[in-house]
This record gives structure tokens, C-alpha cells and sequence, in this order.
């Protein structure tokens, strides 16, 4: 698994919004992140080990739904 740091852009694969895209906007300890993801309006929290990097990293500079508009949703 590749490493998982902010502005990591990531697919979930578990979950209400498995295979929708994601990007991490803080991580909360060692197991869990704090995510933005295109379905949803409101951060969540989330288990490190429900999501799968693609290898993309954003800036995180604006508000979530000028992120949001950056992931493509």
C-alpha cells in the first residue's frame, strides 16, 4: 500500500461510498484520516485500510468544494 499523507487523492473500497474518489484532508492518529469525498458534502472520517491511493496528490488551498470541483464530482 502506498503511503497515505494530506492531499492524497484516494478511491474508497468500503462502504457507503466505496468506489467513489476521495482525498484526505487530515490525518487524525494512526489508523484514521479525516476525507473530503465527491458524494458528500461533509468530511468524514475514516479507516486508513478502507482506502486505496491512486498516486495523486492535490493542494489543499480553498474550500471543500473548490476541492471538491478539482476531483471532478
Amino acid at each position: 500500500m502506498a503511503m497515505i499523507t494530506v492531499g492524497s487523492i484516494c478511491i474508497k473500497n468500503r462502504g457507503r461510498d466505496g468506489g467513489k474518489k476521495c482525498v484526505v484532508m487530515s490525518l487524525v492518529d494512526a489508523n484514521y484520516v479525516e476525507i473530503l469525498c465527491t458524494s458528500r458534502k461533509k468530511r468524514r472520517k475514516c479507516n486508513i485500510h478502507h482506502l486505496e491511493p491512486i498516486g495523486e496528490n492535490i493542494e489543499l488551498k480553498g474550500s471543500d468544494e473548490e476541492i471538491r470541483k478539482l476531483l471532478g464530482a
